[in-house]
């Protein structure tokens, strides 16, 4: 074959190449063009209803598409200010950032998009309640703002009067925690509903940032009630300690990253008042408090006390007892709290963060559950099934014949998480 040839086949090759593209170009835009075609339009229904009245300021903007994915939301008040906010996880609603205001009217409009890539509106518009005359559920959030809590740090919210069982799901829905890095969890009742804590699996890593909001306000609970407040918090985790202490030795073992720094004698309470087993999370801590038992069974007494970090809400703490040096490590002498020497408690005051994890074993009587906060008291599987709502898959409890709900407690409920000043 001469050179001529051989340059006209292959300019013929070069010239058909993009001919054969073409065609393939095309026909794809047929075939999404017949998809189109043959794919239903998407259809979504919208709640609140049109012309909805006395909407709680609660509301969220529910969503129930056929055929297609909500791919815009846009809601605004009777003013033309939008409303920022974002969608659940499971897209069953878009979730406004902040409660909506009472007595007052909003539009949303939803924007759906189809299997076959058509999209379609709807709107719908709906007024607020004015400011509800029912009771409040009286709402706190125990985990603060811009602060490092340690690593058994569990989210709790409490409620005054406690939750009804059939109103926990509704509630549960509007208490949203984020981590980053991603460490899901759930959410876990006390029976009484006085307590919801919320945990993941194992302890949080170091770093990780916690968001929580717990928007509750203005939301129906149950047929007499409603939420009282919106909360909000962000804030990190810091490094790992955890405290063990030991009733047979009367030793306390301190842990920073799994490794043992510091052995500490303690004396804790004696047989008439006390301390629990089990593990227990830092709640506070104080430089100096002043512990007031009188009008307390076994109590009577007013006394100052340095470097005191509360376990439990009926007034057990860690602190310094110089009082009663010579018994730490030999016997136990208090009203129920680890006694330490001055100097260890001064040294452990630097080196714990609330959240941290103290595991009390082998004295006489069991924490009670709610005496503090207790989610670390229970395993993951007890814990899991304190929650009013399906537990996503991976974190399901494993099947096993059914135990005692962790927030049961033998002979009555939790105690109310008023802090007690009792120790000793």
């Amino acid at each position: 074959m001469d050179v001529r040839r051989r340059l006209t086949l292959l300019a013929v090759t070069i010239a058909a190449t993009p001919l054969v593209l073409g065609g393939c170009t095309a026909e794809g835009r047929k075939a999404a063009e017949r998809a189109a075609r043959v794919a239903p339009p998407p259809a979504v229904e919208l709640t609140p209803a049109d012309r909805a009245r006395d909407v709680p300021v609660s509301a969220e903007i529910g969503t129930s598409v056929a055929h297609g994915r909500v791919t815009g939301v846009r809601l605004t008040d009777d003013k033309g200010r939008q409303v920022p906010g974002e969608p659940r996880e499971d897209g069953t609603s878009w979730v406004p950032g902040a409660p909506l205001a009472g007595g007052r009217t909003y539009t949303a409009e939803v924007t759906v998009t189809g299997d076959g890539g058509r999209t379609t509106t709807r709107t719908t518009t709906f007024s607020t309640a004015p400011k509800p005359t029912k009771p409040a559920i009286t709402s706190t959030l125990y985990f603060t703002g811009n602060q490092t809590y340690g690593t058994a740090m569990p989210v709790t919210v409490a409620f005054d009067p406690g939750v009804p069982k059939e109103a926990r799901a509704a509630v549960q829905k509007r208490l949203f925690v984020k981590t980053d890095p991603p460490q899901p969890g759930t959410w876990s009742w006390l029976e009484d509903g006085s307590q919801a804590y919320y945990r993941a699996p194992d302890f949080w890593r170091p770093g990780t940032k916690i968001s929580v909001r717990a928007a509750l306000e203005g939301l129906p609970i149950g047929t007499d009630l409603v939420g009282d407040a919106e909360h909000r918090a962000t804030s990190k985790i810091g490094r790992q300690v955890s405290v063990d202490i030991d009733n047979a030795t009367k030793q306390m073992s301190v842990f920073r990253d799994g490794k043992l720094v510091r052995r500490i004698p303690v004396s804790l309470g004696k047989p008439s008042t006390p301390s629990s087993s089990g593990k227990m999370v830092i709640m506070e801590k104080h430089e100096r408090t002043t512990f007031d038992t009188r009008g307390e069974p076994d109590g009577g007494y007013v006394v100052d006390v340095d470097d005191a970090q509360r376990l439990t809400w009926g007034g057990e703490f860690i602190h310094s007892a110089p009082w009663s040096e010579g018994d730490q490590g030999y016997s136990n002498v208090s009203h129920g709290c680890a006694n330490v020497s001055a100097a260890a408690a001064d040294w452990l005051m630097g080196v714990t963060q609330v959240g941290d994890l103290v595991t009390v074993t082998g004295t006489e009587v069991p924490l009670r559950a709610g005496n503090g906060w207790t989610a670390w008291n229970v395993s993951w599987d007890e814990f899991a099934k304190g929650s009013a709502l399906p537990v996503p898959a991976g974190l399901r409890p494993s099947p096993h014949t059914a135990s005692p709900h962790p927030g049961a407690v033998a002979g009555g409920g939790s105690p109310a998480p008023t802090p007690s000043a009792s120790g000793g």
